[in-house]
């Protein structure tokens, strides 16, 4: 409060100062309208939460706006001291100097800080916390940061430069251990596994489905649903009455927000959204510094082009929103959604945070703007543990990421053509290929949010619908770019779709998976071509004789029974390439040849297929090389391999906390829905 008058104090200086249609009696009408614009604002500020309820966050957003100009126009309006020189639009001027001098002020002197959002969210929970019963049962709160690799972290927290992550792990309250994600590296597959232990049905991040004649995209909020309801089993690892925000999948919880494949389906609204958006700040902060973060992008920008760092790619065009969006807005509503949930004693909670992932993707995992998300992410940590030990029950604290990434200049950056167009000279065909390989994966969670918005019956929903008119198809959102999903006539002859540095080519009028004896017969010059391809690791292939084989420049390699001819292609990707590449292969709607970029034995860069310097989806770097922070008291004798692994390892801890209910053991009580907090004397009747 103390701040907040001293910015009205300095916002009304500017104003009497700069404009001459105001002016007053002296001193006192000036603190004296000091403190009748607070107590107006206060007003002000109820009925919008009040109001929220009914005409939706969005609506809140743009009335609180406009509220401040109205608070202003009364305040300058009653204050007898204050003189008004001019007609009637003098007020009006007044009003929208002083409101955006007060914001300004109020951003420079406190809310551009981290710890102002933080500090709004704690006063609130400090007064709902005196309220609450506490839970029975210690909670878990699983914190996904996106694309964080082992190593990365390992060095983040060696040079001290994650002070709440690292400090978990250098106090013993937490062990830290990598994992391997096997191929594909994305966070669609993964998350599938994590969350549902189904990673098997997903073979890329975008493929080709000869049966439909549809390229499947796993962030597009329809491929998703249908996706889900192929891995899901009804018992995912938020079943129990747990929340997953902002996540790919829906974990079976049986409250989602800001998740891809529940995104077209009404929501209830979470205090925690309307919390944000009527907050002062929350939403009108997230605006201000999101302004900020795209001034940011444009400098970091110049700063590498001027700098001549290789590699890199261009980083304008909508990036320099999405960085904003998911490094500010999705960052500070995800702490607030995970505040409320926190506060209900929901029994486990999974939330992702894309900020780094998305950054790193445009400037490099390692970079200097990519770190620095990474300190911020590590910030929203230490915030949230806080407001933990605010709440009268507990939470235990899981880290983990979904993959890692991988730098290197791009196959187009490398050779002057894209695979598409290799692939196009190979083959025999009277058609060029049909490409999808698209920059998609950063509007997944603005197109989630979004789709939300446009579903709410509200003034929210209304002014969002009528904003995105002809952006939206069957009820979801579909901004960004739109090769991604390319029309596949039903004569189409190739199809090649990439994730990262793995590409799946498929031949689209040939029902099945090809073997690679009707591919020689068909395109002769497709395999070798591509095996001897400078830019070109190796390919996957089937054979009738022996099943899926890795096929180099210099050598085969049979992967179920281990058989290698010549120079071994797998040996520069690791141990495990050979049992990850099997376990992609046999996957449903696998490419009938499956690519995998070159990788540099020096330096581990790989070639992007996509146009992006980090990049994951394949193999090779540190893509496969995910993370798993967890308390220390859950002893992890070996590694896990494979997202489904982690799952299993998650289910066993929930099962430690008793939060996890087995379908076939008989309880008295229904499954906890959202946010429900079992009493004591429930928990001992189903004990």
């Amino acid at each position: 409060m103390l701040l907040g008058g001293l910015a009205s104090l300095v916002s009304l200086v500017i104003t009497f100062w700069t404009l001459p249609q105001i002016s007053s009696d002296g001193t006192l009408p000036v603190l004296r309208l000091v403190v009748l614009l607070a107590v107006i604002g206060l007003l002000m500020r109820w009925l919008l939460a009040g109001l929220a309820i009914l005409i939706g966050s969005v609506g809140v957003l743009v009335g609180g706006l406009l509220s401040q100009f109205g608070v202003v126009y009364l305040g300058v309006t009653l204050d007898p001291g204050v003189n008004l020189h001019g007609g009637v639009e003098a007020p009006l001027l007044v009003s929208v100097v002083m409101s955006s001098a007060s914001a300004f002020v109020g951003w420079i002197a406190y809310a551009g800080s981290d710890d102002a959002y933080v500090a709004e969210v704690m006063r609130g929970v400090r007064r709902r916390a005196r309220r609450i019963q506490p839970a029975p049962r210690t909670g878990l709160l699983i914190v996904q940061i996106d694309g964080l690799s082992a190593p990365l972290l390992n060095w983040m927290v060696m040079s001290g430069n994650l002070p709440h992550l690292g400090g978990w792990i250098r106090d013993g309250s937490h062990s830290m251990l990598g994992w391997h994600t096997g191929v594909p590296a994305t966070t669609p597959a993964s998350q599938a596994g994590i969350l549902h232990g189904g990673s098997g049905q997903i073979p890329a991040f975008r493929w080709y489905e000869k049966e439909t004649g549809r390229v499947m995209v796993t962030n597009r909020s329809r491929d998703a649903a249908e996706i889900e309801a192929r891995i899901s089993t009804g018992r995912g690892l938020l079943a129990d009455g747990g929340v997953s925000i902002s996540n790919n999948w829906s974990g079976d919880a049986p409250n989602s927000v800001l998740v891809f494949s529940r995104a077209a389906l009404p929501t209830t609204r979470s205090r925690g959204y309307v919390r944000f958006f009527s907050s002062p700040q929350g939403a009108a902060r997230g605006l201000v510094l999101s302004v900020g973060e795209m001034v940011k992008e444009l400098h970091q920008a110049r700063r590498q082009r001027r700098r001549q760092l290789v590699p890199r790619v261009n980083r304008g065009g909508s990036y320099i929103f999405l960085r904003a969006i998911s490094n500010v807005l999705l960052r500070d509503l995800n702490v607030s959604l995970i505040t409320d949930e926190l506060v209900k004693g929901t029994p486990v909670i999974y939330c992702d945070f894309v900020d780094y992932d998305e950054v790193a993707h445009h400037a490099g995992p390692t970079r200097p703007e990519s770190l620095q998300t990474l300190e911020g992410l590590d910030r929203v940590l230490g915030a949230l543990q806080r407001i933990i030990d605010l709440l009268p029950h507990s939470y235990e604290i899981v880290v983990l990421s979904d993959h890692g990434q991988s730098q290197g200049s791009t196959f187009l950056q490398r050779y002057g053509r894209t695979l598409t167009q290799v692939v196009d000279e190979l083959v025999d065909t009277t058609k060029h290929p049909v490409e999808a390989t698209a920059r998609s994966e950063g509007w997944g969670p603005v197109n989630a949010f979004l789709t939300e918005l446009s579903l709410r019956r509200s003034v929210a929903g209304s002014v969002t619908r009528k904003a995105l008119h002809g952006k939206a198809s069957r009820g979801e959102v579909e901004l960004g770019p739109r090769d991604c999903e390319p029309p596949v006539a039903p004569d189409e002859q190739m199809v090649v779709t990439a994730s990262g540095n793995l590409a799946l080519i498929y031949l689209a009028t040939t029902p099945g998976r090809v073997p690679l004896e009707e591919i020689e017969l068909l395109h002769p010059r497709l395999v070798p071509g591509l095996a001897t391809h400078p830019g070109i690791g190796f390919l996957v292939v089937d054979t009738l004789a022996e099943g899926p084989v890795a096929i180099g420049r210099a050598g085969v390699h049979v992967l179920r029974s281990g058989r290698i001819e010549g120079v071994d292609p797998l040996a520069p990707y690791g141990p495990l390439a050979a049992a990850s590449m099997l376990r992609q292969a046999e996957m449903p709607h696998n490419g009938d040849v499956v690519v995998v970029s070159r990788l540099d034995e020096f330096t581990d860069e790989v070639a992007a297929f996509e146009e992006l310097v980090g990049c994951h989806g394949g193999i090779g770097g540190w893509q496969t090389e995910a993370v798993l922070v967890h308390p220390r008291r859950w002893v992890v004798e070996q590694a896990p391999v494979g997202s489904d692994a982690v799952h299993e390892l998650l289910i066993g801890w929930l099962d430690q906390l008793g939060q996890r209910r087995r379908p076939e053991t008989p309880t008295v009580d229904e499954p906890a829905e959202a946010g429900r907090v079992d009493s004591p004397k429930d928990a001992s009747v189903e004990a």
